[in-house]
């Protein structure tokens, strides 16, 4: 008899709090998982996540948490980049930006390749691969969601969305386990940053999520209607798009749009009406953000419903997450430079190659925790994980699904 116990937002945000709280004492008692960089809220959520499946497995017990509340903490951690991102700083992310996009484009290639591949091997639909390929793992849950509809409807592949979300949560869990552990191996003889160095710093960003920050009521109010800004331009414009290009087969998250609001909105601020914007305010609410909204996901994940897919599809995400791995350590590291900074990109990028990009940015911060900051990876992966990686992304999928052999 299935039985699911429902939690509101109220409940939600508890549970959630207690995943994390969990996570950091499973970090810091097992030294496994300290020494892999796991983050705290993946190792908690999946502690959770196990129990779920095994009352699952005994009496069919499950939890549905409330959506809007997961959703609206996204909202604000993509905002919170973008209300960091002050134009200064984004001139400074110059030819290495455009270098790891166009590593980032590889592995997107690569994975569709991969992805259909394997699928006509075992006998499936070849557009089947795409699902298990950056559809859901270089473009999340929001992407395989996006496709599902597409897929069904186009080309016939039934229960295309169910099987988007599974996929896309396997890659979700993978990208937050491997990318401590890679970026620890590469990281191994590389010069790290000085911690004594690192205390001087006043501005850093992401890198150092435990660090303490000393911010006021009025910065806290001034800074919370500033994410509220982002996030209400960020519904109208997704609403205003859908109703002003109802056909178009390109549309841009909502996500991507609180974003690039916050770019403006920060701006706009400091620029024009010479508005201190508190980035160590930005970054206290950007962090917490990330950490329940991690929690959530994990809390919510149904593991039998990855156990449900066909073995065919399973041997596929593996050897996508082996091709992540081999991608990341022998090409994002190399041509990134293959010093510190380096690392953490690849750690990042194996989050958001797998998962999403807030997963990038906990591994990151896993990383630089405990090895020093990285102010150019934590410039560079945002903005390639939440603007261009959709476009370039939604490109590739088109000019694969617009190719007759593959249908």
């Amino acid at each position: 008899m299935e039985t699911t116990f429902v939690l509101n937002g109220y409940y939600t945000l508890i549970a959630a709090t207690l995943v994390l709280l969990l996570g950091r004492i499973l970090v810091k008692k097992i030294k496994l998982l300290d020494n892999f960089n796991i983050p705290e809220p993946v190792a908690g959520g999946l502690l959770v996540a196990l129990l779920v499946l095994v009352l699952h497995s005994v009496s069919g017990f499950s939890i549905s948490i409330e959506r809007s509340l997961q959703d609206g903490l996204m909202l604000m951690f993509f905002a919170s980049i973008g209300l960091s991102a002050d134009f200064s700083r984004l001139k400074a992310g110059g030819m290495p930006l455009v270098i790891f996009l166009v590593v980032v484009t590889g592995l997107i290639i690569i994975q569709n390749v991969v992805g259909v591949s394997l699928a006509s091997l075992f006998g499936l639909k070849p557009l089947t691969g795409l699902i298990t390929g950056s559809v859901t793992l270089t473009g999340g849950h929001g992407t395989a969601i996006g496709w599902g509809k597409t897929f069904e409807e186009n080309f016939g592949i039934h229960g295309a969305a169910e099987l988007g979300i599974a996929c896309a949560t396997f890659g979700l869990v993978l990208g937050g386990l491997i990318g401590g552990p890679v970026a620890r191996r590469l990281i191994r003889g590389i010069p790290t940053p000085s911690v004594t160095d690192e205390k001087k710093e006043v501005e850093l960003m992401f890198e150092q999520p435990h660090n303490t920050r000393l911010i006021t009521a009025d910065s806290a109010l001034e800074t919370l209607a500033m994410f509220a800004v982002c996030l209400a331009s960020a519904h109208y414009l997704t609403q205003w798009m859908a109703a002003t290009f109802p056909d178009s087969t390109f549309k841009i998250p909502t996500f991507v749009w609180a974003l690039g609001v916050g770019v403006v909105v920060r701006n706009t601020l400091s620029r024009v009406f010479n508005f201190p914007v508190f980035d160590r305010c930005v970054d206290v609410y950007g962090n917490v953000s990330l950490s329940l909204f991690l929690a959530m996901a994990l809390l919510s994940l149904k593991l039998w419903e990855l156990s449900a897919l066909a073995v065919p599809l399973l041997v596929i995400l593996t050897v996508q997450t082996v091709v992540m791995v081999l991608y990341a350590y022998f090409v994002t590291f190399r041509v990134m430079g293959k010093d510190y900074d380096a690392a953490v990109l690849t750690a990042g990028h194996c989050g958001f190659g797998m998962g999403a990009t807030p997963t990038a940015v906990a591994n990151m911060q896993a990383v630089t925790q405990r090895f020093g900051a990285s102010h150019k990876a934590f410039l560079i992966v945002p903005m390639v994980g939440a603007f261009f990686v959709d476009i370039v992304n939604a490109t590739i999928l088109s000019i694969f699904t617009s190719l007759t052999f593959l249908q």
